[in-house]
């Protein structure tokens, strides 16, 4: 009685567990192609309100210039 009672808790777990995952990936998918879209040249344009800096000047830039030139 106890061990049938614990394989069936076992593969309940599983299954709930894989059927969990498979909605949180399909639930994923869908909200990241809702959110982003791309205008006529397929650039995807976002909604961030926050400034991207791509170059900050620093002694270990200068250092890595020097090198490369």
């Amino acid at each position: 009685m106890q061990e049938s009672r614990r394989n069936f808790l076992k593969k309940s777990a599983i299954v709930v567990g894989a059927t969990a995952a498979a909605g949180a990936t399909a639930l994923a998918a869908n909200t990241e192609k809702a959110s982003l879209e791309a205008n006529s040249d397929g650039v995807v344009v976002g909604s961030s309100n926050k400034k991207e800096i791509l170059y900050k000047k620093t002694q270990a830039w200068d250092d890595f210039y020097k090198q490369a030139l």
